[in-house]
């Protein structure tokens, strides 16, 4: 499903982290902004750099290299090749200037990559008064819409896109409106359809990643354990399945395979969920040097990151709160908020509140990230150990009783706060 839909990661890691995807919580931005014009499907970077040699003026294959730019930029890890994407967008723009909804949307998908969510949502919107029959036009405005925290706007551009053009695409945004709402049964519904409608391989294993994410959420994870297995048996080396096998290894107390499954994702491509992932994992199991190594290198990324004016992401917010400074956290939190009111960064900025000792304002955000019923299990830990510094354990058995497959980190630190909370008069 490479095609121009674009949408913003979402999930364990995944969707929670807000990058451009294809699909939610696929890591991986779209290999071709061409489809969304109706325009030729694209190649690799060498073959769409020597079309153009040949015709400089077709404003697709612009659009498609921006595109190609954007999915190098996230298997090397490096965003420098960002400023490449808006060149080759900028090129395509400067061809075709009205109706070139593959650059519209290409622009936005590059918007939403560099976490400028109002100017993704400014570009999506152009999108679709330039082409409205276009679908995928539409769900790259419902990724804007989502991670600026309209979700009302972004189901009706989810339920257009889906009028429009069941494809898994589609499908996959609409069982991503579910699960953001709770309804994981739905939302695998949604999303075995997407895997039956996918034509590519990375599709299908986007698909699987999905389907074994929604599997932790419920607390099954074998059945998570067995959709990233079938899923790594097509693509061996994609990091979301290997991030969602280790996933679901650890919470079955496999910890040294989960280690080496995060070890190898982290090797293919050094995504900030995955590194912090390693480095928790390497200090659950006491490898407290291991440990430092990955916080330093995601300390570097983040640096890397405020050099170029991006805004804070989740993953450097919560190092920060659990491995850092409490009241830097704190501060990079609400830096996100500001242009990013998703819900993911209420969660972090709730986490950060807590570990500075700020439980009242914590207990807000917690619940704003989790308003909608979404079953994250990170964010009800979160909430219960607020709720618990608050007084309100009972309110904290709950969420942690929908807390079921933690980070092994954090599945000790949810047992030793129910141990507390056993002991409290």
């Amino acid at each position: 499903m490479r095609t121009v839909a674009v949408t913003l990661a979402l999930g364990t890691a995944v969707f929670a982290a807000g990058a451009v995807l294809v699909e939610p919580g696929n890591p991986s931005p779209p290999a071709t902004a061409s489809a969304a014009a109706g325009a030729r499907p694209a190649g690799s970077l060498q073959a769409l750099t020597a079309r153009l040699e040949r015709l400089p003026g077709d404003w697709n294959t612009w659009s498609a290299l921006a595109m190609a730019s954007i999915e190098q930029a996230r298997t090397s890890a490096d965003p420098a090749t960002y400023a490449k994407a808006e060149q080759a967008l900028r090129r395509s723009l400067a061809l075709q200037a009205h109706g070139n909804t593959g650059a519209e949307a290409g622009m936005a998908a590059l918007a939403a990559a560099r976490h400028d969510f109002t100017g993704a949502l400014t570009w999506a919107t152009k999108a679709v008064s330039s082409d409205p029959y276009n679908a995928a036009a539409y769900g790259v405005l419902a990724d804007a819409h989502t991670q600026l925290g309209h979700y009302q706007d972004a189901e009706a551009a989810v339920q257009k896109m889906n009028d429009l053009r069941p494809d898994a695409a589609s499908l996959a945004r609409a069982s991503y409106s579910f699960e953001l709402r709770g309804d994981t049964v739905r939302a695998a519904e949604l999303m075995r359809r997407s895997l039956t409608a996918a034509t590519t391989d990375s599709a299908r294993a986007f698909a699987h990643t999905c389907l074994s994410t929604l599997a932790l959420e419920d607390g099954d994870a074998r059945t998570a354990l067995k959709e990233a297995e079938q899923g790594l048996r097509a693509g061996p080396a994609d990091p979301a399945l290997l991030d969602t096998r280790a996933r679901a290894l650890a919470a079955l107390g496999r910890t040294a395979q989960a280690l080496a499954d995060w070890q190898r994702a982290v090797d293919i491509v050094p995504l900030p969920h995955l590194v912090l992932a390693l480095g928790e994992m390497h200090q659950t199991l006491g490898h407290r040097p291991q440990a430092e190594a990955q916080y330093a290198l995601l300390k570097a990324q983040d640096t890397v990151r405020a050099s170029a004016g991006s805004p804070p992401d989740t993953d450097g917010i919560l190092l920060e709160a659990d491995h850092g400074s409490p009241a830097r956290a704190v501060a990079l939190a609400e830096q996100a908020l500001r242009s990013r009111p998703f819900v993911a960064v209420h969660d972090a900025y709730a986490w950060a509140l807590h570990r500075a000792g700020r439980d009242e304002e914590a207990l807000v955000q917690a619940d704003q990230a989790l308003a909608l019923g979404t079953r994250q299990a990170l964010w009800h830990y979160h909430r219960a150990a607020i709720h618990h510094a608050l007084g309100d354990d009972a309110a904290a058995r709950t969420d942690l009783d929908a807390a079921p497959a933690l980070h092994p980190l954090h599945a000790r630190h949810a047992r030793d706060l129910l141990e507390r909370i056993g002991t409290r008069p």
